[in-house]
Formats: structure tokens, C-alpha cells, sequence
């Protein structure tokens, strides 16, 4: 599955490492987007719980299922 998860604040790239294999991207509304492939809901639950460590509002969570055609 490949996820969205949006937070408010701009999270430093410094913590990039922490949160792989999700990118951070910083939105220009102050909100910061942590984008990629969760393999499972325990990873899901182990990135979660680090924001919940640095203290970070969780303002969206989006699932989705990457797109396959047989051409690929």
C-alpha cells in the first residue's frame, strides 16, 4: 500500500532517516506530507507511533492501492 500522511508543521529533513521509505515534502500551507509504500499495518502503527513521540498533530492518513496494469 502506498500512503499520504499529512502533519501540521514543517517536520526537518533531519528526521528524513527516521521515516523511511517515506519522503518529506513541505507544503506551502505549513503542513508537511510523508508519502511512500507501508509494507503492512505493523509498519503503519511503528511510523505512527514515532510522530506520536515528536509530539506531531496528524491532520490526514490516506491508503492507497498502487495502480497495476498487465503492460507493466
Amino acid at each position: 500500500m502506498r500512503y499520504v500522511i499529512r502533519v501540521k508543521g514543517h517536520l526537518d529533513p533531519f528526521w528524513q532517516e527516521w521515516f523511511e521509505p517515506l519522503s518529506i515534502t513541505h507544503e506551502s500551507n505549513g503542513i508537511t506530507r510523508l508519502a511512500g509504500p507501508i509494507p503492512d499495518q505493523a509498519a503503519l502503527y511503528g511510523i505512527l507511533l514515532r510522530m506520536c513521540d515528536l509530539g506531531l498533530t496528524l491532520l490526514s492518513l490516506e491508503a492507497n492501492t498502487p495502480s497495476w496494469s498487465p503492460e507493466e
